[in-house]
């Protein structure tokens, strides 16, 4: 006869092994990131946000965690900031000071090369972290393309345009599913160098490249790994008139937008965000430990602990 089971004997040896397991579960049940997608936007600086333009990532912004007061690096141009945010460290650091540089062209040497002869990226890390992890590039400004080691990274395209930009990346989502891959958008500066970045047709080319993004947000939704990606949305730069490099906040702030599994919701960042803080969250999200040569560090405010 199987005795009956009743009162603190009941519950004192369920507790003692339930304990663990909802432990466990309370770690091993939250969604793991998987993918991550980082998209920049060439010269989409903070001043480009209303409160009714943007509607995709103002969603994101709602569903995750975000900050308009983002910085980038001095000077305010394209090369040193994107360097920064895939290097996890600034010009002084990686030595990217001027559009002008080249791996055999610089003003100051990198603190630390590789084989490339390039300061460590993102791309690096998780190619060293996982050998098997499918990580790509899709860039609309072809002087991305010298910034980051080829041999790690599984495929590189150089397309003309975000709409087409958009496109192939969205049939890199839908076919590889990859670990990270990396978007360049560049149709935001342009409109800004060429009417201004205040100006009618600089708002109507945010909405565009808005679009666009939801676009990927869809492919992301149609190869079923919407539940473990990671999205990260951020800019090189702003601008002011029809320029940028200065060092005005205009030319400064940038948006910096995390959407995903473990991520805070509706919560706008209030500590400090620069944009070499973008790698080590990619890195942190994965799981993969950082670069010693790195001074960034995750946007922990971001995510749930």
């Amino acid at each position: 006869m199987v005795p009956k089971i009743t009162g603190a004997f009941f519950l004192e040896p369920m507790n003692r092994l339930l304990l663990p397991a909802l432990l466990f579960c309370a770690v091993a049940c939250r969604a793991a990131v998987e993918h991550v997608l980082v998209i920049g936007c060439d010269g989409l600086g903070s001043l480009a946000f209303t409160p009714t333009n943007a509607p995709v990532m103002h969603r994101l912004m709602r569903g995750g965690s975000w900050t308009l007061r983002a910085r980038g690096v001095m000077p305010t141009s394209s090369s040193p900031n994107w360097a920064s945010m895939i290097m996890g460290a600034g010009p002084e650091q990686h030595g990217v000071t001027s559009n002008d540089w080249e791996t055999n062209k610089f003003e100051i040497p990198a603190l630390e090369t590789g084989p490339d002869g390039l300061f460590p990226t993102m791309f690096r890390s998780v190619r060293e972290a996982r050998s098997t992890a499918n990580i790509s590039v899709v860039h609309d400004w072809d002087g991305f393309g010298r910034l980051f080691e080829r041999r790690c990274v599984d495929l590189v395209a150089n397309i003309k345009g975000s709409p087409l930009t958009a496109a192939a990346a969205a049939d890199v989502i839908r076919t590889n599913k990859p670990t990270l891959l990396f978007v360049h958008f560049d149709d935001v500066d342009h409109a800004g160098h060429s009417f201004g970045w205040k100006s009618p047709q600089y708002a109507k080319t945010v909405d565009m490249v808005d679009t666009l993004i939801g676009d990927l947000l869809a492919a992301v939704k149609d190869a079923g790994i919407a539940d473990t990606t990671l999205v990260l949305i951020t800019a090189d730069h702003g601008g002011v008139g029809t320029k940028h490099g200065g060092p005005t906040i205009e030319e400064l702030e940038i948006p910096w937008i995390l959407h995903g599994p473990g991520v805070v919701k509706d919560h706008e960042i209030r500590g400090p965000v620069n944009t070499y803080d973008t790698a080590p969250t990619v890195l942190r999200a994965l799981g993969i430990k950082l670069p010693a040569a790195w001074i960034g560090r995750p946007v922990a405010e971001a995510f749930q602990e």
